[in-house]
């Protein structure tokens, strides 16, 4: 295998420039204060965690961590969600701190993918948990958040779709029982959107037709509340049945949120089966094929730190969301101050100054006057103009003659 050029980076992961960095720190800066508002306080965890403990409890599959070994050869990943973390802190630090927990975050979260075009290895999340409240008002609270945050960040156009694991597990429990691994394959289908393999699979399997016909009607459980009043005509087990009764719940606080325009029902939508107990939902951006944002309800990892209680939360894509989202108007007060060499101290001061007040302002040396007066010419007409690559809304020049501002 030969030596990696120098310029060379591992595969999936990527440098940001100034520009994206400042955009990345715009959006994280906003949708936190969102986050505040709602009272969620932001924590911070290791990116280093044992792999017995949040490595096995996570979501992520075991071929997707990236492992290391520590000096002791102690088996330790890098993490691959917050969810999982913020749970070992709920059930150790905050063992003693009442239910329930807002907890928020902005991270950056790392999963190895075979050389797969356009997945990234490292990427930011910025999310929330709710943790100890299993009300339908706790899973509103997260997609209404959820929208909240999206347009904190600057999303311009998405939509939430929301499903609820209860429901398929309960309706492929009834129409296939004790047919478990063909209940996991039509799952999996579900899970991977691949609807004509869902439907050409179904074709295959020895079912009656009025069983085919139901789990094939499925695929139309999409869209408002009425959804539900067709969902519960196909799905008549217990879980079932639950399921779509949280879902209306849920539904009816997203109304008195009055953020429903933003969602709809998507009863085809199953999330990680394995992790999700109740309702998932997935943010999706009008002009992006991947999801934005994505949660659920996960009433089970709790327990695996000692500390059972049911938790929803939610996590934005954040670098996903840097393609969506418009680029900022550069700051009006950027400012470059070039001095001569005798007028250094009084160059520095207006520079000082200036930051103080939360301005830009960038200083520069001028060797020989002439630099300064092609500057002069530059900004004469007050407009903006280049130096060095950079763009400046205002020049202030010191020495060289008198004092100038342009």
């Amino acid at each position: 295998m030969s030596k990696p050029k120098v310029f060379e980076k591992p595969t999936g992961v990527k440098d940001y420039l100034p520009h994206a960095v400042a955009k990345l720190r715009r959006i994280e800066r906003n949708v936190l204060e969102c986050m505040r508002r709602w009272g969620y306080e932001q924590i911070v965890t290791p990116t280093l965690e044992y792999y017995d403990t949040v490595g096995v409890a996570s979501a992520t599959s075991d071929r997707k961590l990236f492992k290391l070994l520590d000096h002791r050869g102690t088996t330790i990943v890098l993490r691959s969600d917050m969810t999982a973390p913020i749970a070992r802190v709920a059930a150790s630090l905050l063992k003693e701190a009442p239910f329930p927990l807002r907890l928020s975050y902005h991270a950056n979260v790392f999963r190895a993918f075979e050389d797969e075009g356009g997945r990234d290895a490292e990427f930011v999340q910025t999310g929330v948990e709710l943790i100890g409240d299993p009300s339908p008002e706790a899973d509103a609270e997260t997609i209404a958040l959820a929208i909240a945050s999206l347009k904190a960040a600057g999303v311009p156009a998405f939509k939430i779709a929301v499903g609820h694991v209860g429901f398929l597990n309960g309706l492929f429990e009834e129409a296939l029982p004790g047919r478990a691994s063909e209940q996991e394959s039509l799952k999996g289908r579900l899970l991977q959107r691949d609807y004509v393999g869902y439907r050409e699979e179904l074709r295959s399997l020895s079912l009656d037709e009025a069983v085919r016909e139901e789990l094939e009607g499925v695929l139309r459980l999409r869209g408002g509340r009425e959804v539900c009043e067709q969902a519960m005509q196909l799905g008549a087990s217990g879980d079932a049945q639950e399921a779509i009764r949280h879902l209306r719940a849920v539904w009816d606080v997203l109304e008195a949120y009055g953020v429903q325009e933003h969602v709809l029902i998507d009863l085809t939508m199953i999330g990680d089966f394995s992790y999700y107990t109740g309702m998932t939902f997935e943010g999706y951006a009008s002009n992006l094929g991947f999801p934005v944002c994505s949660g659920g309800r996960y009433d089970n990892l709790l327990g695996q730190f000692g500390r059972p209680a049911p938790a929803t939360g939610f996590a934005l894509k954040t670098t996903r969301i840097l393609e969506v989202v418009d680029d900022e108007a550069e700051d009006a007060g950027r400012t470059l101050i070039v001095y001569a060499q005798d007028k250094r101290r009084e160059a520095l001061a207006e520079a000082a100054r200036l930051r103080a007040d939360g301005r830009i302002a960038v200083t520069a040396l001028a060797e020989e006057a002439q630099e300064a007066e092609e500057l002069r010419k530059l900004a004469a007409d007050g407009g903006r103009f280049a130096y060095r690559g950079t763009d400046y809304s205002r020049l202030v020049v010191y020495g060289f003659g008198e004092e100038e501002r342009a």
